[in-house]
């Protein structure tokens, strides 16, 4: 796979990296996890060039990273690990449908102890980079990123990033420390970046990973109705696959199924191969746990869009329905 860095000044990565968060968290929890499977969809990935690896403290919680760590036991040199900090689940079955309840943490404090504990989990004493989950409303960022600062002069973080966060947000924390990257949701459904976010990026060197690049598998067909969700999973609460919406986005997955077919590729490297067009440093993280869909994603890396198939694409409606 060829590579790219992320932003002007951040890390060698493939174009292409894994988001490891459904390997122990959030999508059809009732089905059993197969750790043996996921360890060797990680090698896979290092070895397709997909050296970027995301995931987060929080996701289990803990129980990802502690994934993560025995999967690069021996080959830590090969991953460019991402993880992330400034979230906390504070009971967990106490959210929507028996869900997690999480809320945000941004206090030093919370982020000088979390550097340390995700060291500990991934068995590695530094990650490459190091993202604010989400802002948290009640502590100045500057505070927050400052303590993410510190991480980096103490050796254990090499970069810097934030999720989910404005224009005005970003220019807070670079006045601290360089962004080098920003993660938000982006995909042919999920375009707001656009605006304003994506377009601020660009200038300024500063990289970008869309997570759930897939429409979390809406955009590859995988869902057609409600019904077809996997009990206890995080997309039966999410009003876009709520099934009056759901029903009226078809369209929007049937759109790039025609691109797709047309030119002889699958939705999935499609939908990748369109974001990677949008943009430089662009590096989507669609995350799986099965070697077949890896293997396809894989595959957009080497996938062009003609002028007239990225038009078609950017011809798509805005879907029905709110994020979250």
């Amino acid at each position: 796979m060829r590579n790219t860095t992320l932003g002007a000044h951040g890390p060698e990565v493939g174009v292409i990296g894994l988001g490891a968060m459904g390997m122990s968290f959030a999508y059809d929890m009732g089905a059993p996890r197969d750790e043996a499977t996921s360890i060797s969809v990680i090698h896979q990935a290092l070895d397709l060039g997909m050296t970027l690896i995301d995931t987060a403290d929080v996701y289990g919680p803990y129980t990802n990273e502690e994934l993560l760590g025995r999967a690069l036991a021996g080959q830590r040199d090969r991953a460019v690990i991402a993880t992330k900090v400034g979230r906390e689940i504070i009971d967990p079955i106490g959210g929507p449908g028996g869900s997690p309840l999480v809320k945000s943490n941004g206090r030093p404090e919370h982020v000088r102890a979390s550097i340390d504990g995700s060291l500990r989990r991934l068995g590695t004493d530094h990650v490459e980079l190091y993202q604010l989950h989400r802002v948290d409303a009640e502590v100045p960022i500057e505070e927050t990123w400052g303590a993410m600062a510190e991480a980096v002069a103490a050796g254990k973080v090499r970069y810097l990033g934030l999720s989910e966060v404005t224009v005005e947000q970003i220019q807070r924390a670079q006045a601290v420390h360089p962004v080098t990257a920003v993660q938000s949701e982006f995909s042919l459904w999920s375009r707001d970046v656009q605006a304003e976010v994506l377009p601020y990026c660009e200038r300024n060197g500063i990289g970008f990973l869309p997570y759930s690049p897939l429409g979390r598998g809406f955009l590859v067909g995988r869902f057609a109705s409600f019904d077809e969700l996997p009990e206890n999973d995080q997309r039966r609460r999410l009003p876009r696959f709520q099934q009056d919406n759901l029903r009226a986005n078809l369209d929007i997955a049937a759109k790039v199924r025609e691109v797709a077919e047309r030119i002889g590729a699958t939705p999935a490297q499609v939908a990748l191969a369109w974001l990677i067009a949008q943009g430089s440093y662009i590096v989507p993280i669609p995350g799986t746990k099965t070697p077949r869909y890896l293997a396809d994603n894989a595959g957009a890396a080497d996938l062009r869009l003609s002028a007239a198939d990225l038009a078609d694409l950017d011809s798509i409606p805005a879907p029905v329905g709110a994020r979250y």
